[in-house]
């Protein structure tokens, strides 16, 4: 029998991404109504965790975007029962050569309601994003992510046009509940002259 309900403070996975799994093999208390692995790993999560902890969860971007009722119960679930903090979204070669899919990192704490989500677009991670993976600096973003990610608050980036920002859980909401950063990013066109 599975017991391990808010017990932990702290929970960090990388789960298999696009896993399907049988029903009848479904924990009863895993309420988002799918087979789809990916989705009741992070509701899994959501139940380990005590009442104010904290996860840091890589998901496929499926997650952020899927149009089943499940994907966006289990969205409205991170932003209504949690504090979602940040999306950080991740390019499509940092899990190659195993998996070529677009990833994001997930941060939330149990607990508590979203007011806004602090969206990243991260583009390197010091390694070429090719199947060879050649070394670069071995760094990219990430210090960059985590600095600017401790001065969130602080900094309180509004500028859709740079690679962090803030947007509020009501236009989250309008949007479906759709936490893909294309979604919010402005993207500015140069005009070319020809």
């Amino acid at each position: 029998r599975y017991t391990e309900e808010n017990k932990y403070t702290v929970v960090l996975a990388n789960p298999p991404f696009k896993g399907s799994i049988d029903k009848s093999d479904i924990n009863d208390s895993l309420t988002v109504g799918t087979t789809k692995t990916e989705l009741l790993f992070v509701e899994r999560m959501i139940n380990l965790l005590q009442i104010g902890g904290k996860c840091g969860v890589i998901v496929p971007d499926g997650v952020l975007f899927g149009t089943s009722n499940a994907h966006k119960k289990l969205r409205q679930l991170l932003l209504e029962k949690c504090q979602l903090e940040a999306v950080i979204s991740m390019p499509s070669g940092v899990f190659k050569p195993y998996a070529g899919v677009s990833t994001a990192v997930l941060i939330f704490i149990k607990g508590d309601k979203t007011e806004r989500v602090w969206f990243y677009d991260m583009e390197a991670d010091g390694y070429s994003l090719d199947d060879k993976r050649t070394f670069i600096d071995g760094k990219g973003d990430l210090p960059d992510i985590i600095e600017r990610f401790r001065r969130r608050d602080k900094e309180n980036p509004a500028d859709r046009r740079g690679k962090c920002f803030f947007v509020p859980v009501s236009e989250i909401k309008e949007n479906g509940y759709d936490l893909s950063i294309s979604k919010y990013k402005e993207i500015e066109y140069e005009e070319v002259q020809y």
